[in-house]
């Protein structure tokens, strides 16, 4: 098959999407498929590739990671699409990319779908926060059922996302398929090496976090969490690996709290180096988001063997089942600290936990989701049954 996809971010801007669109691409490519892909646009170190058209775009306000993609030079994009054989449009993401997304599909005949990536309930309540959630939710959610109606399926990565989206009264089909992981790509590692290189003792009680450093990803709890465990721990450290636009005020947050010299930010890390370098250093990952569609970081440290401390909220709820490799806690800084603490005084129960964590991701393998996805595309393509001529 030959499909287009379209989004407003991609690499090297590290998130969810990002991940998400590569591992179904590189799986969709490997299994035959052709796949276009229209992104913004970062900088001269941009990844390219024959099948890869990057559009430039400016800054986004208040989020200097992001670009927001020039109309014009997306639709220049597309014109040299225009005599591709295609058969399917896939948008990933809610902004330029869908509105040119489905226009395109629609000149073309083609069927459109799109993946319904992130919670812009939550989201917007956390960047646009001087407008009360009594304005922001019922906007949000009309804006969703509105881009939903302009589509001919819907991709969701998880079953509670799907009921969120009922709730919002979408009615349009929608399939439950989450992001595969590239389990080859989640080997090795090596954790003292990590610690060596930034210059933390091999035997400091590590805990890790990695993802968007966002305001929606409830990063100031993990703070109460380590403000509790400091003073039955007194030499553990977090370690949070990315960036974002939360960083600055959790850094002011964390002074006032005197947690400094627990706390560590590493920035953006080699997502085939470095990246499992800090997983791996982990001695237990942690994470406590209530805004995940999915929460793809919980398996990457499952599939490197870290044992997962996670609260289970929306998305991570279909990953954070019995048998996964994780205690899950309750939203309650006492409760989180408490298994946290478990975990760093119980070394057999690590092994136990990081072992099941191994065989829980060789489930969610990127090569079968981009088999279901490949079949979806199909499903889409072909024609209407007409009915019997009289």
């Amino acid at each position: 098959m030959r499909i287009l996809m379209i989004s407003d971010v991609y690499f090297p801007r590290i998130n969810g999407v990002s991940t998400s669109i590569r591992s179904f691409r590189e799986a969709l490519q490997a299994h035959g498929d052709t796949v276009w892909l229209v992104a913004p646009a970062y900088g001269p170190d941009d990844e390219r590739d024959d099948t890869l058209l990057r559009v430039p775009g400016r800054p986004v306000p208040f989020d200097p990671e992001d670009r927001l993609m020039h109309r014009r030079a997306v639709q220049e994009a597309l014109a040299r699409l225009a005599d591709e054989p295609l058969d399917v449009v896939h948008v990933q993401t809610p902004f330029l990319a869908h509105y040119a997304g489905c226009r395109f599909a629609r000149r073309r005949g083609l069927p459109v779908l799109a993946t319904y990536h992130t919670l812009f309930e939550e989201y917007f309540h956390h960047y646009v926060p001087f407008l009360p959630r009594v304005l922001t939710r019922p906007a949000a959610r009309a804006l969703t059922r509105s881009q939903c109606r302009a589509l001919d399926h819907l991709i969701v990565p998880s079953r509670p996302m799907e009921s969120v989206l009922r709730g919002y009264g979408v009615r349009t089909p929608m399939t439950v398929l989450p992001t595969g992981l590239q389990l080859d790509a989640f080997e090795g590692g090596d954790g003292a090496r990590f610690c060596a290189a930034h210059r933390i003792p091999a035997d400091r009680p590590l805990l890790v976090h990695i993802g968007r450093v966002a305001h929606e990803k409830n990063i100031p709890f993990l703070l109460d969490v380590l403000d509790r465990l400091r003073h039955r721990r007194p030499d553990v450290l977090l370690v949070i690996a990315g960036e974002g636009p939360a960083r600055s005020d959790l850094e002011r947050r964390a002074r006032r709290m005197g947690l400094m010299p627990h706390l560590r930010f590493v920035g953006y890390l080699d997502r085939r180096g470095a990246l499992l370098d800090c997983y791996k250093a982990g001695d237990v990952f942690v994470f406590a988001s209530r805004t995940e569609t999915q929460g793809l970081v919980l398996l990457e440290a499952m599939a490197l063997g870290v044992p997962v401390v996670s609260t289970a909220h929306l998305g991570t709820r279909d990953i954070l089942q019995p048998g996964c490799g994780a205690l899950v806690a309750e939203d309650d800084v006492e409760d989180f600290a408490a298994k946290v603490l478990r975990l760093l005084d119980d070394p057999d129960l690590r092994t136990r936990l990081g072992e099941a964590g191994r065989r829980w991701a060789q489930r969610w393998s990127a090569e079968a989701q981009a088999e279901r996805l490949h079949a979806l595309y199909e499903s889409l393509c072909r024609p209407a049954p007409h009915a019997t001529a009289a």
